[in-house]
C-alpha cells in the first residue's frame, strides 16, 4: 500500500479551541477549493500564471489545510483525551471494509 507521511509541528504560539480550529480548517478549505477554481478558470478569469506556479500555490494551500487538521488533532488530544492513532487504526479499518483500501 502506497503512503504520504506527513509529519507536522503543534503549533507553539497558539491557544486553539475545538471550535476555532474547525472554522479555520473549513477556511482554509474554502481558501484551497478557491486556488483550484480560480486557477482553472472556474471563476470566469483566466489565469496568467504558469502550471508550476499553479500547483505550487494549490500545494501551499493543501498543506495549510494538513497543518490545520494536525492542529485540531492536538486539540482533541489535549483537550478530551482523545487516542489518535487508535482513531487512525480505526480508520484504516474502516477503508479496508469499504474497499477504498486493499492490504496486499
Amino acid at each position: 500500500m502506497k503512503k504520504k507521511i506527513i509529519a507536522l509541528p503543534k503549533l507553539n504560539n497558539l491557544t486553539p479551541s475545538m471550535e476555532s480550529t474547525a472554522l479555520k480548517l473549513m477556511e482554509e478549505a474554502g481558501e484551497l477549493a478557491q486556488a483550484i477554481g480560480k486557477f482553472r478558470g472556474m471563476s470566469g478569469e483566466r489565469s496568467e500564471l504558469e502550471e508550476s506556479e499553479v500547483m505550487a500555490c494549490i500545494t501551499d494551500e493543501l498543506l495549510d489545510v494538513a497543518q490545520t487538521a494536525v492542529s485540531m488533532m492536538f486539540v482533541l488530544e489535549e483537550n478530551y483525551g482523545v487516542n489518535i492513532d487508535k482513531a487512525l487504526d480505526e480508520h484504516m479499518a474502516k477503508l479496508m471494509r469499504k474497499g477504498y483500501l486493499v492490504d496486499k
